[in-house]
């Protein structure tokens, strides 16, 4: 019974981790588009949802097509945009950026998400 009582509290944590994870992640995309201005910010977000499908609120779920979206729209100025997403949402987590030329933006956030299950664990 406390192996179960433990795993369930586990399993809370991961959960109120991952919620926490995802709205710190929408908070890091608006305050990285928010950088190149509020009009261009909101055009964005349009755009994303009226011709990807992508919704603000499910970026956090479909990273991937969020990605390939801003490849879509700015091309080789992509990365620079991603990266200041990238590092809005390592500031927000109280970790150091560490720029990685080999590194898009998929792997800039399951580095993070590696990091914080590694934190979490060294907590218990």
């Amino acid at each position: 019974m406390d192996s179960h009582l433990n795993l369930r509290l586990t399993l809370e944590g991961v959960q109120l981790l991952q919620n926490n994870l995802r709205k710190i992640l929408l908070e890091a995309v608006d305050e990285g588009l928010s950088s190149l201005g509020d009009s261009p910010k909101q055009a964005i977000f349009f755009h994303l949802e009226n011709t990807f499908k992508i919704k603000k609120e499910k970026i956090p779920a479909n990273l991937r097509e969020f990605e390939k979206a801003l490849e879509r729209i700015f091309g080789p100025g992509a990365p620079y945009l991603e990266k200041l997403i990238v590092k809005r949402l390592y500031e927000k987590l109280g970790l150091e950026f560490e720029e990685i030329e080999s590194w898009n933006f998929l792997e800039y956030v399951n580095n993070l998400k590696e990091c914080l299950s590694i934190r979490r664990g060294i907590k218990k």
